[in-house]
């Protein structure tokens, strides 16, 4: 919880002094175990103090659960990073309050490595790193991944949201 409080109140400050300073400040590095992947595109990291963290993995939307594709971007998240030691640099914290960063396990950029290997789509909304969009344009023309789905099942997920939620209404 207080890595977490942190993690806000760094991000706070730095918004509220960029305009002073004109610089902005290095963004927190979260060091941790992951001990959960709840779907493609989010996991659990367990400090140094014994914290659970919630992470949404930055700049990339992955399927949903009940998504074509979604448990299998459950799976290769898992097989990327559960168990294993992860640095999160820390970029924002989400309406959920969970924490967003780019993750590295091995020094292996997670995020980008979902994206290489069709597990998940550059979220368009947040995504900063352009590199990502050749790294997705790579992986959809070698039919890795979700790309070897039919087109018809290939949806981002964002669009998939606003349709489950169109039907429920």
């Amino acid at each position: 919880m207080l890595t977490r409080t942190l993690a806000v109140l760094s991000i706070v400050l730095s918004t509220l002094l960029l305009p002073v300073i004109g610089t902005t400040a290095t963004a927190e590095t979260i060091i941790g175990k992951v001990v959960g992947v709840h779907d493609g595109d989010t996991l659990t990291l367990l400090d140094d103090s014994k914290t659970q963290i919630k992470i949404r993995l930055a700049e990339i939307d992955a399927p949903e659960s009940r998504q074509p594709y979604g448990s299998r971007a459950k799976r290769e998240l898992s097989r990327l990073a559960f168990g294993r030691s992860a640095a999160v640099q820390v970029q924002d914290i989400d309406r959920y309050g969970r924490t967003v960063g780019r993750v590295t396990v091995d020094d292996v950029d997670v995020n980008a490595e979902m994206v290489r290997r069709g597990a998940a789509w550059v979220y368009r909304k947040y995504a900063k790193d352009q590199s990502l969009f050749t790294i997705e344009e790579q992986a959809r023309d070698a039919k890795a991944g979700l790309w070897a789905l039919p087109e018809a099942d290939q949806m981002p997920p964002w669009e998939w949201r606003k349709m489950s939620k169109a039907r429920t209404k």
